[in-house]
């Protein structure tokens, strides 16, 4: 098999080589797939070469060659086996990609070795013509004296095989093993690394992950709890506390609804009762936010709650509601005695309207207990747009500027409600134009969370897969039979 691009044979060869070390090092790593249908292509280019020199990988090099050639055949003939051990592992890592996601360096390695030593064995055995059995068999002994030497760290190393195997977590998963947490940054051949809380590194022999207890907190990853222990007073009834908790958790709108939010006593002592909350979030980085948010909405939630029971005077109560209020805190005792004077309480059930939507408000609304959501009109149905609790004024809008109110707001659980006459607070408000600007901030919020909830896209779903072309079928299959359905009737 004669080709005129290989007049030299033997020097082509050399040179194709060349060229695969030089592709191999300078091809940038995003273009993976060009590199293995170039290195394909050279090794094919390469065993043309091979043949067209009179060399055949499967036997070994003519003897009756004068030297130099004969050691050059000899390392041609080697380099292709070890060429295409090379070339086949890049073919099975490429095909294996998205079952181990590109990180699973200890299955990489590992076939890589098994190929390469295959490869090994068969080029002693058909270019050098070297006693295989024998070199195996003395193998063995040595590989059993060595493993014996190193038997712990064999241990470690086929545990990882186990665990890149079964994959109980991967890499990026944050997990606890034995009494160590922290996020999986990298698994070896050894052990596996972990990120802890603190910033240190935390390096795991894979033996002792194989065998000990392993939580995985990013698995299932559709959602994560948050759980918080609260400890609180006797004196404060346990029914009236898991209320306020209740009220809280519904209060926080990025806890998901399934599975279902949860507070319980967990145990009762001589002088606190404690508490525990179970919420759901649907991504771990979002588990530190609302907790903070969850200790908030039950600080407030139980202040509210411990208002209602220390009722010494009248005005106890109405005064605490103003000083919950974050734009109210900045006016003296009497101007709060002033407007104490002018609130009324309402009692609101869960699913009443507080204020309608497009509605200029006739007075200011102050909650003090319980929650109110906020919604608009989308379609034909209202899209939530926001949820408040004990503190939060309601109605501004009609003090600002005399516009409509921009959601309608409705009671979520059974609320306490006061209101202030607007024909009562503007001659007030006159005196106190800070307030003014601390209701027309508020108002601008609020018009900012209206207009990003409304201008979000849904997620389209991937109709592509499986399961995409299973419902194309389905409806293809359904709608001639409803024709001829019709056409019978």
């Amino acid at each position: 098999m004669n080709h005129p691009w290989f007049a030299f044979p033997l020097i082509s060869a050399s040179l194709l080589l060349i060229a695969d070390m030089v592709l191999w090092q300078w091809v940038p790593i995003r273009l993976q797939r060009w590199k293995m249908v170039g290195r394909l292509l050279l090794f094919v280019l390469f065993s043309m070469a091979l043949l067209d020199g009179g060399l055949s990988p499967l036997f070994q090099v003519p003897a009756e060659w004068d030297v130099p050639r004969h050691v050059l055949a000899t390392i041609l003939s080697i380099a292709w086996w070890l060429f295409g051990a090379r070339t086949l592992t890049m073919v099975v890592l490429l095909i294996m990609e998205p079952r181990i996601g590109g990180k699973g360096h200890l299955l990489q390695d590992l076939v890589g070795a098994i190929i390469f030593l295959v490869a090994a064995v068969a080029a002693a055995a058909y270019v050098l013509d070297l006693p295989v059995k024998g070199l195996l068999a003395t193998s063995g002994a040595v590989a059993i004296i060595v493993g014996l030497a190193v038997q712990s760290t064999l241990g470690d190393v086929f545990s990882g095989i186990v665990l890149n195997a079964t994959k109980p977590f991967r890499v990026d998963d944050w997990i606890r093993v034995d009494d160590i947490e922290g996020k999986v940054i990298e698994i070896d051949w050894r052990s596996t690394h972990l990120l802890t809380a603190e910033g240190s590194m935390a390096v795991i022999p894979n033996a002792m992950a194989a065998k000990t207890r392993i939580v995985n907190f990013s698995r299932p990853d559709h959602f994560h709890s948050v759980t918080l222990s609260i400890e609180l007073s006797v004196r404060l009834r346990p029914s009236l506390v898991l209320d306020s908790l209740n009220k809280a958790l519904q209060g926080c709108r990025e806890l998901l609804v399934q599975p279902a939010a949860s507070a319980v006593v967990v145990k009762s002592g001589i002088r606190v009762v404690e508490y525990e909350v179970t919420g759901y979030v649907k991504s771990r980085d979002r588990s530190a936010a609302v907790r903070n948010q969850l200790f908030d909405l039950i600080h407030r939630q139980l202040a509210s709650t411990e208002t209602r029971q220390d009722q010494v005077r009248p005005t106890n109560r109405q005064s605490a509601v103003l000083n919950s209020v974050g734009a109210l805190r900045m006016l003296s005792e009497a101007d709060k005695a002033e407007l104490e004077r002018n609130m009324r309480l309402s009692a609101f059930a869960a699913r009443e309207v507080v204020l309608a939507q497009d509605v200029v408000p006739d007075a200011l609304y102050i909650i003090e207990s319980g929650v109110v959501s906020a919604a608009v009109q989308h379609g034909d149905g209202w899209l939530e747009i926001g949820r408040m609790g004990p503190g939060e004024l309601i109605g501004e809008s009609g003090f600002v500027d005399q516009s409509p109110t921009l959601a309608r707001f409705c009671a979520y659980t059974d609320c306490m409600i006061y209101s202030i006459d607007r024909a009562d607070l503007e001659p007030w408000l006159q005196e106190h134009s800070e307030l003014i600007g601390a209701l027309a901030g508020l108002q601008k919020f609020r018009a900012k969370a209206k207009a990003s909830v409304l201008e979000s896209k849904p997620q389209v779903a991937d109709n592509s897969g499986f399961v995409g072309w299973l419902r194309k079928r389905v409806t293809r299959f359904q709608v001639p039979r409803k024709e001829a359905t019709d056409k019978l009737s």
